[in-house]
């Protein structure tokens, strides 16, 4: 972690290196003490210290009589005006008789005072003045010493964030009296008469952080000329102290403000005032800094992160579908075309339908394109998943999908994500009990982890979201057939936009009014859907009218996950196939799956999006994707 003023301590601390006696510290070999005290020039840590020189005193020193400088010390005292302390490295000497190397000094830190030197592992190079014993290694040594070019590359360390800061059981108290520096956006800037507040945010949490900036701290021109604006970003130095007001438990007391970039607040397009999310749509680079739409990225952060975490630890293999096909897994054909007969760049928007490849019959001329033959946007991972569970038993997909539907309804987009697990020797039990496991595992997850962006959902966006998510995480989920579905939906006395009967796939309204009325807010699992309203992939049931496949209904959406039981009999398959009238020779790679080692398998997909609309009681889809493409828009 850099502390304040990093480069400027470096230069210091190299002076007082430069100048320093050796013999003080190698002092049982003085000759080569001598030849390095007149060249060490570079070291890599932060120190902050006086002006005058420190002295060093040995510690546990040892040395070898080889013309090679080589040594292994415990450490050496010194004292730089006010600042004193030891400095403690493993190993230190020439490698090739022009350089000094000081090597792993010890990692940790140590407190002088109210000053704090900060050491982990580093070399300390250095150039030796040519003595006769150099000179002589130096010739021996055949290329020359390469170290003099080579530069160091610092160690990355997680950064500091407002969400580090603010985000404990105490919200910050336990920081008090620590210096920081804190970067971010500006939220507010309230000037006083003798001192200003800033409020800034970073992203990584709801809550901002508020500096109090006194009229004579350095940067405070800034504020003063009207520079420091919302909008603006900004680097905030300072000692971290108890606040006095009642949002907040801490505050930053500013010794420096930093403007790193200017904001015009006239025309910055996101003011503190209610903004609609139609128009946030409009200017997505900026909704993101938004308190909605900053949330809503967490928590789908959250959702991604605990969907890779509970497929690892239940033992699947994450396989990276491709995004171009040449299948159809629906069988829907709302595919997006991917092809290089029309010229693929954006500059010449001016095509002649004349200038595209087509056959002497007048049709395109598919053996020009890139592929040689028509491929898509896929839109879903999940036959290419299968392959991978006949290898590896049980796997799962995570990625991008495609799906050419004109439609602008607040349910649907044209880009989306999906997550497919494939589980091998399995049957639709299966399939439920894992789809049931993992809605369970991530909805836990967000509760105990995003608790402050929840309670803004709960609070802002939909009342009782926290007690409606405590429910799935908690409740045993419901088990009825598509026919007994359809049977309790006809008895209802509930009014229906679209008729309901045996056979009709179930709309939204149907899958809504069985969770959250039927079942009160209990999720529910339709299985056992009719075959002729279902992909070809499903396994046929023995009653020969009905696939082993299940729908997962939740509060709120309706259907959020959908699988099935493959079928893994190749005459079965290779019958519906023909029977839905698709080419065989498309899935030839798909039904060799059942020609060598076929097993009994399963799997599912979630629309994630539809799992952050679920989790965070957001409305349109539109506004849990960052970049939404729909119908007529692909901007940003």
């Amino acid at each position: 972690m850099a502390m304040a003023g990093a480069s400027t301590a470096t230069s210091v601390a190299s002076a007082h290196l430069c100048g320093l006696r050796c013999p003080s510290i190698l002092s049982r070999h003085q000759p080569h003490a001598v030849a390095a005290s007149v060249a060490l020039t570079h070291i890599s840590t932060f120190i902050t210290s006086s002006s005058s020189a420190p002295k060093f005193s040995p510690l546990n020193c040892s040395a070898s009589s080889s013309r090679v400088l080589s040594r292994h010390c415990g450490g050496a005292q010194f004292k730089s005006g006010e600042l004193a302390g030891k400095f403690s490295w493993r190993s230190f000497g020439v490698t090739d008789g022009t350089g000094v190397k000081f090597a792993g000094f010890g990692a940790g830190n140590a407190g002088f005072g109210s000053r704090v030197l900060w050491g982990q592992k580093f070399s300390v190079n250095a150039t030796l003045a040519e003595t006769e014993i150099s000179k002589e290694q130096k010739n021996s040594s055949g290329d020359g010493d390469k170290s003099q070019f080579a530069l160091s590359v610092p160690a990355f360390q997680k950064r500091l964030r407002i969400a580090d800061i603010k985000g404990g059981p105490d919200e910050g108290l336990g920081r008090v009296g620590e210096k920081m520096v804190v970067r971010g956006w500006v939220r507010t800037c309230r000037v006083q008469k003798t001192f200003s507040f800033i409020e800034v945010n970073d992203g990584s949490t709801l809550s901002n952080l508020q500096a109090v900036v006194q009229s004579d701290v350095e940067g405070y021109d800034t504020i003063e000329s009207g520079l420091v604006t919302t909008g603006a970003s900004v680097a905030l130095e300072g000692e971290l102290i108890e606040s006095q007001g009642s949002k907040q438990k801490v505050e930053l007391k500013a010794t420096k403000v930093t403007l790193i970039g200017g904001s015009d607040a006239t025309t910055f397009p996101v003011q503190k005032k209610k903004l609609t999310r139609e128009y946030l749509r409009t200017i997505a680079h900026m909704r993101p800094r938004t308190n909605t739409f900053g949330a809503v990225a967490r928590v789908r952060n959250a959702l991604a992160y605990a969907t890779h975490q509970f497929f690892q630890e239940k033992g699947f293999v994450w396989v990276a579908s491709p995004i171009i096909t040449a299948s159809d897994c629906e069988g829907a054909g709302e595919q997006f075309c991917v092809t290089t007969l029309i010229p693929n760049s954006h500059l010449d928007p001016k095509t002649k339908v004349s200038d595209i490849p087509a056959t002497k019959d007048g049709v395109l001329d598919w053996s020009q394109d890139f592929f040689g033959k028509p491929a898509f946007l896929t839109v879903s991972g999940q036959l290419n998943a299968e392959i991978y569970a006949t290898s590896l038993c049980d796997v799962y997909t995570f990625g991008p999908t495609f799906r050419a539907e004109n439609s602008n309804t607040s349910r649907h987009l044209a880009e989306f994500w999906m997550i497919e697990p494939e589980l091998a020797f399995s049957d639709l039990k299966d399939d439920m009990a894992c789809a049931t496991a993992f809605l369970k595992y991530v909805v836990k997850h967000i509760l105990e982890n995003c608790k402050e962006d929840m309670d803004f959902f709960d609070k802002w966006v939909e009342k009782g979201i926290i007690a409606r998510l405590q429910a799935v995480a908690e409740k045993d989920f419901i088990h009825i057939t598509y026919t007994d579905a359809v049977d309790l939906l006809t008895k209802t006395k509930k009014k229906f936009e679209f008729p309901v009967k045996w056979g009709c796939d179930l709309q939204s309204e149907h899958e809504r009014y069985l969770t959250e009325e039927a079942f009160k807010g209990s999720p529910v699992i339709v299985t056992d859907y009719p075959k002729d309203i279902k992909a070809f992939y499903m396994r046929e049931n023995e009653d020969g009218k009905t696939v082993a496949a299940m729908d997962v209904l939740v509060p709120r959406v309706g259907e959020l996950i959908g699988g099935s039981q493959r079928e893994e009999r190749l005459d079965k398959l290779e019958a519906r196939i023909e029977e839905l009238g698709l080419s065989k020779e498309s899935y030839w790679w798909y039904l060799d799956l059942r020609r060598y080692g076929t097993v009994p398998h399963a799997g599912f997909g979630l629309g994630f999006e539809r799992l952050v609309q679920f989790a965070t009681g957001i409305e349109n889809i539109r506004d849990v994707i960052p970049f939404p493409r729909t119908p007529g828009s692909a901007e940003f």
